[in-house]
């Protein structure tokens, strides 16, 4: 018995999977049958299927399935032979059955049997209905199949109908109305959208036949789940886009409002779940119904203006589309094989991804095993000219062959054979080699690919969004998406979806004047906003452009004086750069007022969060009339760098090729050097040199370069760029990246890791940690001299660590206190503030609050959970001044609370002398 269970399982699952194909092939050929009610090829796929569909079915003992395909078949065969015209109603009836098979595809083999016998009743019903369909021309076939077939059989569990009738039908009922909530989430995005594309175009047909499509196919699911408030809403929507298909109505923008009014309401509905749906029903009952009226009389209005005195009433649903539609016949996305999918887990996708990634790393060992068999060949060589010699110096004099000659003439034959043996092994490897790369390529490239969705999967919303936001701000736009069918990785886009958002409302809300104030500008009163995705040297860019105002610098800079956040000398200082940097502050807005769009100081700091958390970067421009552009760099994938490979004291290090602003290879003549600091000119720009190895804390030196040069990798943040001096260049290589074991925490410079193709483990660098790791060289006057190596130390005076996530502020601290005369160190967030103390010793440790991976209160409790640094001196210095905030604060064990309005007074000095005292050592 277990071997027959295990068997029928088997088999089930079969069923399902052919299940799922053949539901596809019915849904697509059925959609274009409603376009084409005569296409013969669409009714010979139709047949087909359902008639395998009905084999699949008695194979595994399914006689529901049997019946309820043989009847669908039925009603195909009587379609081909001219006996039976498919109108609407027919094709909306076979798609509930088409829907119900494909159901059959989400239950599990061993529980199929127990689900069908749950949609028992719905299965009978659908039944019926097509026997009562096909009856008018196929009642002789139906009586010889029914005699003679197995799919009629009285089975047993059929009987007690009614005993069993109520329970199944429930269960039914919720299953369909979620394949209906479902059906109509996708057909409302399909109506937003074309409503939007009409608005910019009110003549197109696509849009309109697009339209009209969707509302039929919401009218028909309703109709089978019993809806008739949905169903008299979709039918008037499915009257107003005949009229528009016919040219009886041109849409404006009002009408598309009352439009967009409907589809909000249709996908309100599908978020609903079964306990809620009723009440939500009741609740918007006289709403739908006050829509539906206000779209028939549209209809109405547009027919009388139209043709005089015709009717306004609404044409059959059933023959409405099929006339329609009949005028554009070819749609080439209906008429297309539908691609095959199977459902896979991310985490399924993932330990896929990893496989693949060490196939190619197995693959990339041949070659190096190749190389070492040539170099056995070469050996091989050697040893046979040395033999040959030998040979020429027994034989010299033409003596007669002694015995060590015959022993030499024998050792080259067996060598000979060797090398043939070898050379013939040498080019096997080497095709073999050549095959494996170029299949593990593939596979790590499909496998990558199977990760990968068209950028407009997340953009789907977006100009929605925009449309209602600018007429809500009462400005015009053009939106528009470049480079939709970009490939992205999911999870990268998953992470930067809100952001995006983001970027999107703040350009309509502050960069995109009004009408007036463009006409007034000599611009267009309709501006652009353009979003776009593009894939350029192996890295993903996705910007956001506005032609609007631009950033109001000088109205910035008011702003960060007013709110105290630095001395007003030094704002009055800050370039551009540097004024734009405050945009990602937390908490920073430049509105007065605060509104559901703007004021609320959320939005770019959130957008820099989650660009560095996918390991990407963000630029900013703007110009004042011009408008402002964000634009994100963003690696390909998460699951693949592509990375420099280069030599820092004997050990490989890998640096991803994003965080790289350039490579160069210098003469010792061309660096320069001003107050003990050295540097570079490069693109009339001084850059500053520090060698890796002091850096990394490398004592180990490598070989010079016998061309005297130094290779050098330009590396920056949004502030700071300078000259990293490596050993040696490698080359460029695409890593997939494993992380560290979580134990390690965050290491310092260091990212992730990587395996070479040799097995060899490789460290990915951390740029933007690395860049901070030299700030702080910077910061304490320890840079090494990159000729001797010599280490300039000052003298032991008082440490202060900062610790924000501002540069500004961080800035502003650092050189409050250095001109007091204390060494300072400066840390980005909690977390890098964190390594820092473990590091290094410190008298003092001042830390911001909102900071991104360890907050500042994060930061303090840590600290005082240490017993090492349980006596260390804390400051809090922070924006937020409520009294809870200061509590909060000092119960986390922080001796100072104070306000950043602190930079204008001695408050911060003074707090700092009486933890500390001055900054000579007591």
């Amino acid at each position: 018995m277990s071997s027959q269970d295990l068997s029928a399982m088997s088999m089930l699952d079969l069923f399902r999977m052919e299940a799922e194909n053949h539901c596809a092939t019915l849904s697509d050929n059925l959609l274009v049958l409603e376009n084409n009610p005569g296409d013969a090829d669409a009714l010979a796929s139709l047949m087909r299927a359902a008639h395998s569909l009905k084999g699949a079915a008695r194979i595994v003992d399914l006689a529901a399935l049997v019946s309820l395909t043989h009847a669908m078949e039925d009603i195909f065969v009587a379609a081909q032979d001219g006996r039976l015209t498919l109108d609407a109603d027919a094709i909306d009836l076979l798609f509930a059955g088409v829907d119900l098979l494909g159901e059959t595809a989400t239950v599990t083999g061993e529980e199929l049997p127990d689900w069908l016998e749950q949609q028992r009743y719905k299965v009978e019903q659908l039944e019926e209905n097509y026997r009562k369909l096909a009856s008018t021309g196929t009642a002789a076939r139906e009586a010889e199949e029914t005699a003679a077939g197995p799919e009629s059989p009285a089975h047993p569990e059929a009987a007690p109908a009614e005993q069993d009738e109520n329970a199944p039908a429930d269960l039914s009922a919720m299953s369909m109305m979620d394949l209906f909530r479902q059906e109509v989430e996708g057909h409302s995005q399909a109506l937003s959208d074309n409503l939007l594309l009409l608005e910019q175009d009110a003549s197109s047909q696509e849009a309109m036949v697009a339209l009209m499509r969707a509302a039929h196919s919401i009218k028909g699911a309703a109709r089978i789940v019993n809806l008739d408030p949905v169903v008299n809403l979709a039918h008037a929507l499915e009257d107003l886009f005949v009229a528009g298909q016919e040219g009886r109505m041109v849409p404006d923008s009002e009408t598309i409002d009352r439009l967009l009014a409907g589809v909000d309401l249709l996908a309100e509905l599908a978020r609903q779940d079964d306990a809620g749906q009723q009440q939500w029903l009741d609740d918007n009952l006289q709403t739908m119904a006050d829509l539906a009226r206000a779209y028939r009389e549209a209809a109405a209005d547009r027919n009388n203006g139209s043709r005089g005195g015709s009717s306004p009433a609404a044409p059959a649903p059933a023959a409405q589309p099929v006339a329609t539609a009949s005028k554009k016949p070819t749609v080439v996305p209906e008429t297309r094989a539908p691609d095959q999918s199977l459902r896979i887990s991310a985490e399924g996708l993932n330990r896929l991804m990893g496989l693949a990634g060490e196939v190619q790393v197995e693959a990339r060992w041949l070659p190096t095993f190749a190389l070492k068999m040539l170099q056995l060949k070469h050996r091989q060589d050697k040893i046979y000219r040395l033999l040959n010699n030998h040979l020429d110096t027994l034989y010299f004099g033409g003596h007669a062959a002694l015995p060590e000659e015959n022993n030499v003439r024998s050792l080259l034959r067996g060598m000979d054979d060797c090398r043939k043996l070898v050379n013939e092994c040498l080019v096997e490897i080497e095709d073999h080699a050549r095959r494996s790369t170029e299949i593990s390529h593939h596979l790590h490239q499909e496998v990558i690919a199977n990760r990968m969705r068209p950028f407009s999967d997340w953009t789907r919303g977006f100009p929605r969004m925009v449309r209602d936001l600018a007429r809500e701000l009462g400005k015009q736009v053009q939106f528009e998406i470049i480079g939709a069918d970009t490939l992205v990785d999911r999870d990268i886009l998953d992470t930067i979806e809100s952001p995006l958002n983001h970027l999107i409302r703040n350009a309509l809300d502050h960069g995109i004047e009004s009408p007036e104030e463009r006409r007034q500008a000599g611009k267009p009163e309709k501006a652009l906003l353009r979003l776009e995705a593009r894939h350029s040297a192996g890295m993903l860019n996705i910007v956001v452009s506005d032609d609007g105002r631009g950033v109001d610098l000088e109205k910035l800079r008011r702003t960060i004086i007013a709110r105290k956040m630095i001395a007003e000398e030094m704002a009055r200082e800050l370039n551009e750069s540097e004024l734009l940097e405050f945009l990602f502050l937390p908490n920073f807005s430049t509105r007065d007022q605060v509104s559901k769009i703007s004021g609320r100081g959320v939005g770019l700091d959130v957008v820099h969060s989650a660009v560095h958390e996918v390991r990407g970067i963000i630029r900013t421009t703007t110009g004042a009339g011009r408008g402002t552009t964000f634009e994100m760099q963003l690696p390909l994938t998460l699951s693949v760098t592509r990375s420099l490979l280069v030599e820092i004291s004997g050990e490989d290090y890998a640096f991803p090729l994003v965080a790289i602003d350039h490579v160069l290879k210098l003469r010792p003549e061309n660096v320069r050097e001003v107050e003990g600091r050295q540097y570079v000119t490069f693109n009339q720009e001084r850059i500053g040199l520090i060698s890796a190895r002091q850096v990394l804390e490398k004592d180990e030196k490598s070989e010079p370069d016998p061309e005297g040069h130094m290779p050098v990798l330009v590396l920056s943040d949004r502030h700071n760029r300078y000259g990293l001096i490596v050993d040696s260049f490698i080359g460029i290589r695409d890593l997939v990246v494993h992380s560290l074991d979580r134990r390690l925490q965050k290491i310092q410079d260091i990212n992730a890791a990587a395996i070479l193709e040799d097995g060899t483990p490789v460290l990915i660098v951390d740029v933007e940690d690395m860049v901070r790791s030299i700030d702080h060289l910077i910061s304490g006057n320890r840079i090494q001299r990159i000729d001797q190596e010599e280490q300039v130390v000052g003298s032991r005076r008082k440490r202060i660590l900062v610790v924000d996530d501002s540069i500004t502020v961080r800035e502003v601290e650092r050189k409050m206190l250095s001109g007091r005369g204390y060494d300072v160190r400066v840390a980005v967030d909690g977390q890098d503030g964190w390594n820092t103390l473990r590091k290094e010793p410190f008298d003092l440790l001042i830390t911001d609050v909102d900071m991104p991976r360890m907050d500042g209160i994060e930061l303090v409790t840590t600290i005082r959970g240490n017993k090492e640094f349980q006596m260390l001196p804390i400051i809090i210095v922070s924006y937020k001044d409520r009294q809870e905030d200061r509590n909060r604060g000092l119960e986390a064990g922080a001796d100072y609370y104070l306000t950043k309005g602190s930079f204008q007074d001695e408050t911060l000095v003074r707090a700092v002398e009486e933890l500390i005292g001055g900054p000579e050592p007591d």
